[in-house]
């Protein structure tokens, strides 16, 4: 386990290395109305191979069906009918950014009732709408499952998740958003990870760019670009200029560990002070070990069970007092903490002592 958490650790050095080379700017902010926008819509799969809703289940499959036979001019009123290969889903999409009437793009279908699969059906013509109400796209198309769900007697494999597929290009935009980027006469970044450095960086790199002052930081995750400064005729001519210069972004000291796998993530600027920690394992067994009482030769009782627990406590050597000496970079820090020699999930452990001793110089979150 020692070998595996300084592998580990090991690779995520070389991670925190990688990070401190130039990323382009394009990957570091969001420009101000760039954007795409969520989509959602209620429809109907048929053609499903006796996988789909059993319609006593799922009262909803058997009204939305209804409904599009009747705008089909099929009258089923007061009609009793329980079809297997039919399934309601919800179809959920992202609208990219400048999209267009006519262009498709793709689509998610996932069954909200007992449908076991998905597999080969087909998705009826589904509205999808915005958070404002209004419809902006049409989808209908054949599903590609991600699973496979068998059965035979009493057994049942499933593989994957045979509820949700996909479409390729499922959904035709319908209307536009009315969205204008070329009126804009200034245009701001929003820093995916805030931070006063970052920030201040980049409006160096942009005014460098530029050989004058046309970016000003607002704040640790807003950078604002006056376009009448870049002398270019629109918004989109100055992204299309600054969007692959080259930053180098300053990233906070964090741990982050997962309690369930094991994992611990540290950054790069990670730092420890002089500390001494001591761990052991304490383990308490309580076992159940009965004695059966048996009554004297020739004489009146019955045999009885007799309950009884033996409780033992064991208690490991553990670590001692081991030193974790005071690391400047992520390589000290990494050697120092594997010199303990214990395993990732009392690593975990030792790191959240550590930093209530005040010694973890870094933001600890666990998940």
């Amino acid at each position: 386990m020692t070998r595996l958490f300084l592998a580990i650790f090991m690779s995520l050095n070389l991670a925190a290395t990688a990070m401190a080379t130039p990323i382009r700017l394009k990957d570091l902010v969001e420009f101000d109305g760039v954007r795409g926008n969520d989509l959602v819509g209620y429809g109907l799969v048929v053609g499903l191979n006796g996988t789909g809703d059993g319609i006593r289940n799922a009262p909803f499959t058997e009204e939305i069906l209804g409904n599009i036979l009747e705008r089909l001019g099929v009258n089923v009123s007061g009609e009793q009918f329980r079809p297997k290969n039919v399934a309601a889903v919800i179809v959920t999409a992202e609208l990219p950014p400048f999209a267009r009437v006519g262009s498709q793009i793709d689509v998610t279908v996932s069954a909200i009732g007992d449908a076991k699969s998905l597999l080969g059906g087909t998705l009826i013509m589904t509205p999808m709408n915005a958070a404002d109400g209004e419809i902006y796209a049409v989808a209908q198309g054949t599903i590609i499952a991600g699973g496979e769900a068998v059965a035979g007697g009493n057994e049942e494999i499933v593989t994957g998740v045979p509820t949700a597929g996909v479409i390729p290009a499922g959904a035709r935009v319908e209307q536009e958003v009315d969205f204008v980027f070329g009126d804009l006469t200034s245009l701001r970044l929003a820093l995916r990870a805030p931070d006063f450095t970052t920030a201040g960086r980049i409006e160096s790199a942009i005014n460098e760019f530029f050989d004058r002052q046309v970016a000003l930081m607002l704040d640790s995750g807003t950078v604002e670009i006056d376009i009448s400064r870049t002398r270019l005729r629109s918004a989109a001519h100055a992204i299309g200029r600054i969007e692959n210069l080259l930053i180098e972004p300053e990233l906070r000291a964090r741990v982050v560990v997962d309690q369930r796998s094991g994992t611990i993530v540290m950054g790069e600027n990670v730092r420890v002070s002089r500390v001494a920690v001591s761990q052991g394992n304490l383990t308490l067994r309580i076992e159940d070990q009965p004695v059966i009482a048996v009554p004297n030769p020739f004489s009146r009782g019955d045999t009885i069970v007799v309950p009884r627990q033996v409780v033992t406590m064991e208690e490991e050597p553990g670590i001692g007092l081991a030193e974790v000496k005071e690391g400047t970079n992520l390589s000290e820090v990494i050697s120092g903490l594997n010199a303990l020699g214990v395993s990732p999930r009392d690593m975990i452990d030792i790191l959240k002592s550590i930093k209530a001793a005040g010694a973890l110089h870094a933001e600890f979150v666990v998940r």
